[in-house]
C-alpha cells in the first residue's frame, strides 16, 4: 500500500521544494502508464513548476518515452533498487500523489482513475489558489478506470 493520506512526504531528488506538489510514479514499459501520459501532462500545463514524475527506468529512456508520449513533466530517475519508490511504498504505476506545501500527503490515486486524478487536479488547484483543470472527460475517448 502506497503512503497514506497524513503521511510525510520524502524527499525526491530533484523534485520542487516550495510548496504544493503533485508526484508521479511511472515506468515507461507499463501499458497504463502509456496511456495515461498525456493526461498526466495537463497536470504540468496546469500547475507549472508543481509537478514532478519519479521514473523506474535510466534517464535515457525516460527521456524517450517523453518524446514519444508527450510527456514533458520534469523527472527523477529511479532505477534499482527503487529507493524514491520504496520509501512511498509503490506497488501499482501510474501512481499520483499530492503533496501539501508542509510535506504530508494529502491526497493519493493508483492507477489510471479519471475521477480520482480529477479530484487530484481539484486538491492540488485548492493548495496553490487556482481554479482546478480537469484532466480527464468522459468524451476523450479513455476508460474511466485502468489498473497498473
Amino acid at each position: 500500500m502506497p503512503l497514506a493520506i497524513g503521511d510525510r512526504a520524502p524527499s525526491v531528488p530533484g523534485a520542487p521544494t516550495d510548496g504544493p506538489l503533485a508526484l508521479v510514479f511511472y515506468k515507461v514499459t507499463c501499458p497504463t502508464c502509456q496511456l495515461a501520459a498525456p493526461k498526466l501532462e495537463a497536470f504540468q500545463r496546469a500547475y507549472p513548476g508543481h509537478v514532478h514524475a519519479v521514473g523506474q527506468d535510466p534517464d535515457e529512456t525516460l527521456s524517450s518515452f517523453g518524446r514519444e508520449y508527450a510527456f514533458t513533466v520534469p523527472a527523477t530517475s529511479d532505477g534499482p533498487p527503487y529507493e524514491v519508490s520504496n520509501a512511498y511504498r509503490i506497488e501499482t504505476v501510474p501512481t499520483t500523489f499530492v503533496i501539501g506545501g508542509d510535506g504530508a500527503v494529502v491526497d493519493v490515486v493508483e492507477a489510471w482513475d479519471r475521477d480520482g486524478l480529477n479530484r487530484a487536479s481539484s486538491t492540488l488547484a485548492g493548495l496553490l489558489g487556482a481554479s482546478p483543470t480537469a484532466i480527464s472527460v468522459i468524451s476523450d475517448g479513455l476508460p474511466g478506470f485502468k489498473p497498473g
